[in-house]
């Protein structure tokens, strides 16, 4: 252990830690660029480095990019990476209430604690969360989905029926494309391009980023700047001391991150909004959960940085990338001549562990960066209005377009915008849209299989219900459904005590 704490220690891997965590950030609080992105085009950089500092910059700009989403989705309510979508239901209104600080000082603190959980997950917990994670099947997946959906209840405590169309026309959008299975045409209207489906990354931006432009020129002759933030005596100490008050959200949170990383395919914005969702049926005053407080940006920017060392878990020890940004770190690591599985840690044991010491570094640096950078960072989009909108219009424009560089993704996340400007004046949360459109085709995936393995063996119940995982997660589904209908129950039968 020293000596892998020792070589980073070193003023060259030191540099770069804190250099890679600061691109980061700055790319990750930037509404259409990602953490997949950065790293995609760090990766060329790399070429020239040995694998030990090429892997050490790259888990830094990750662990950056994740924190750095949070930035912009509390200062303009737009997530800069989707891992924050979650930050955004609590993180704006704070904003807007001119508890900017805050709100970001909650960001670095959770993002620092549930990042290093998740590293330390990474480092001790692996072999026995690889050898659960092997055990999901098709079934696994499908009730895994749908487990997700049910956080379409929290996210539309306003209006259920309201929330349960948003979800439905996300499902729907998912089925744009060739079918994963059975290989048919759906919905593409003779555009070649959209037989791969709408791109996540492009609906986010539509969803996220064009209604808020939208409604940023609506308001402009009464709001010229937003995202005002001024550092204030005392704030910063105090926030940290109420948030380690509460252990057990922060813990929860790491940990409902830490699983959904090693989980492949279910991705930092699945693991913030479960975290949230929990956070809510948990609290004693749900009701103040979207009106601005830190509890619910804590509970978010834990659990998606926690996110970041579980990806990494099926990634180093199968060679499956748990998350998109994993993926680009698969490439990283086999253009470096190391080839993930479990040969990698007997044949390249000390790239490796110095790798995941210098993600427990990282996140300690976190604080620090998020802390004193936020003000920093705050200054890219605290711009006026007049100089706001164009930035992120061609933010979004430009990050559409790179994905795939298609033209087509343009116009789609434009109608996206339109849409979820209109929906939003609805009532419908985008949050209940971009759930639906994430879950939506691992849903089906695992459906479809299911059914036919179900064929083969004879016997739905056997596959759907009979195997143990899918049960605890039909269970889990029922509780999160019932969940509402029992906290308002006992709420009320509840004595408050004004009578003793």
């Amino acid at each position: 252990m020293f000596e892998f704490v020792g070589a980073l220690l070193e003023p060259h891997h030191f540099a770069l830690i804190i250099c890679g965590l600061i691109a980061g950030a700055v790319v990750g609080c930037l509404p259409g660029l990602t953490a997949t992105m950065a790293l995609a085009l760090l990766v060329p950089f790399t070429f020239a480095m040995d694998p030990t500092s090429g892997l050490i910059i790259l888990g830094a700009v990750y662990v950056g990019a994740i924190y750095g989403g949070c930035i912009s989705a509390i200062l303009i309510g737009t997530p800069g990476t989707p891992s924050a979508i979650a930050t955004t239901f609590d993180g704006y209104p704070l904003t807007k209430k001119g508890m900017a600080e805050h709100a970001l000082v909650t960001a670095a603190f959770g993002s620092s604690i549930g990042g290093l959980i998740g590293a330390f997950g990474l480092l001790l917990l692996s072999p026995i969360l690889v050898s659960i994670a092997l055990k999901f099947g098709p079934p696994e997946y499908f009730w895994l989905a749908v487990l997700g959906l049910t956080v379409i209840a929290t996210l539309s405590s306003k209006s259920l029926i309201k929330g349960l169309i948003g979800g439905t026309l996300g499902l729907l959008m998912g089925t744009v494309g060739i079918a994963p299975i059975g290989g048919d045409v759906r919905f593409t209207f003779g555009f070649t391009e959209l037989q791969a489906g709408f791109d996540l990354i492009v609906a986010l931006i539509g969803l996220f980023c064009l209604p808020e432009v939208i409604e940023m020129m609506e308001r402009r002759k009464v709001q010229l700047r937003i995202a005002e933030y001024k550092k204030k005596k005392g704030v910063a100490l105090a926030v940290v001391k109420q948030l380690l008050k509460k252990p057990i959200l922060l813990i929860r949170s790491a940990v409902i991150g830490l699983i959904v990383g090693i989980i492949p395919g279910a991705g930092g914005n699945i693991a913030g909004l479960l975290s949230y969702d929990i956070a809510v049926k948990s609290s004693k005053e749900p009701e103040k959960f979207g009106t601005g407080i830190i509890e619910g940006v804590a509970a978010s920017e834990t659990s998606n940085n926690a996110e970041v060392g579980g990806s990494l878990v099926p990634l180093l020890t199968l060679g499956i990338p748990g998350a998109p940004p994993a993926a680009v770190m698969l490439g990283a690591l086999m253009i470096h001549g190391l080839r993930p599985g479990p040969d990698l840690f007997s044949v390249s044991g000390d790239i490796v562990y110095t790798f995941m010491y210098s993600l427990i570094i990282a996140n300690i640096l976190l604080f620090f960066v998020g802390f004193y950078g936020a003000r920093i960072f705050a200054k890219l989009i605290s711009l006026p209005v007049y100089a706001l909108v164009p930035f992120i219009i061609f933010l979004c424009v430009i990050g559409s377009y790179s994905i795939r560089n298609n033209m087509l993704d343009v116009y789609a996340m434009v109608g996206f915008g339109i849409f979820g400007y209109f929906t939003k004046k609805l009532g419908i949360h985008p949050g209940t849209i971009v759930l639906g459109l994430i879950l939506g085709r691992i849903a089906e995936i695992g459906f479809v299989q299911s059914i036919l393995l179900s064929k083969a063996i004879g016997s739905y119940w056997a596959v759907f219900i009979a195997r143990p995982i899918s049960a605890i997660l039909i269970i889990l589904c029922a509780v999160m459904l019932l969940w509402p209908v029992f906290a308002g129950y006992f709420k009320k039968e509840i004595p408050t005590g004004e009578g003793d």
